[in-house]
Order: C-alpha cells, then structure tokens, then sequence
C-alpha cells in the first residue's frame, strides 16, 4: 500500500514538474517575442492604450522599436510627453481616458483618420488593442 502511495506520489511530483518546464518554455519564448520575427512590420498600425507606464508601456516601446507604427493611449499629459521622449517617430501618443465613452468615440476618430483604409483588423491582445494592416 505504501508502495502504491510512493509511486503516485512521484507520478505527480514528475507530471507537475514536467507541466512547469512547459509552461516556462513557452513563456520564454513569448517573452522574446519569437511571434513576431514573422511579422513585417512595415506599414503595420497597433493601437495600445494604458501607456503611461507598466505593460502598456513596455509593449508601446518594444513594438516602436521593431519598427511599426504606434499609436499610444496615455491617460495624462506626463504620461505621453516621458512616452515620447523615448520612442522614435515611429510612436504617436493621444489622450485617452478610457471610462470617458465620449473620449473614447473621439479617439476611435482620429485613429481612423490616421489609419485610414489600411486597418484591417481589430483584436483584444492582453489589454491592448492591435490594428494590424497589410
């Protein structure tokens, strides 16, 4: 019986352990962005809000740096203006409150007026919001 105990025990000492590994692998390679070597980012369009720091951030700079087209929802003035001081022409900042739905509308505007006809598709990517075009 203790026998039994012992080897169930280390089956799921070994399928836990195993699933970790797993898990950290295909984190680490999302990490570094290994989705996105495929990706030419020529003329491509990505709408993320929430830039004013943290992940929103992060993510505005990374993809500013791989060279498409930013456009960054800050909640404050400070927020764009540190945001813009560290990108390249490439990132464009514009204020967005997002409780505020006539802000929002607003936004939604200037966004289509700047991509123009060259969006082509709008999806909900961690709290982000990408407008990936061809």
């Amino acid at each position: 019986m203790a026998e039994e105990e012992n080897d169930e025990f280390n089956f799921n000492m070994w399928y836990h352990f195993i699933l970790w590994l797993i898990v950290i692998f295909i984190w680490w390679k999302w990490r570094d962005g290994e989705n996105l070597d495929d990706v030419d980012p020529e003329g491509k369009y990505i709408f993320i809000t929430g830039c004013d720091s943290g992940f929103g951030k992060l993510a505005a700079l990374t993809f500013d740096r791989r060279g498409f087209q930013v456009i960054a929802g800050c909640l404050t003035e400070r927020g764009a203006k540190e945001l813009k001081e560290e990108s390249t022409a490439n990132l464009q900042t514009v204020q967005l409150d997002v409780t505020n739905s006539d802000n929002i509308k607003q936004v939604a505007e200037q966004v289509k007026k700047e991509v123009g006809q060259r969006g082509k598709q709008l999806s909900p990517v961690a709290g982000c919001f990408s407008l990936l075009t061809k």
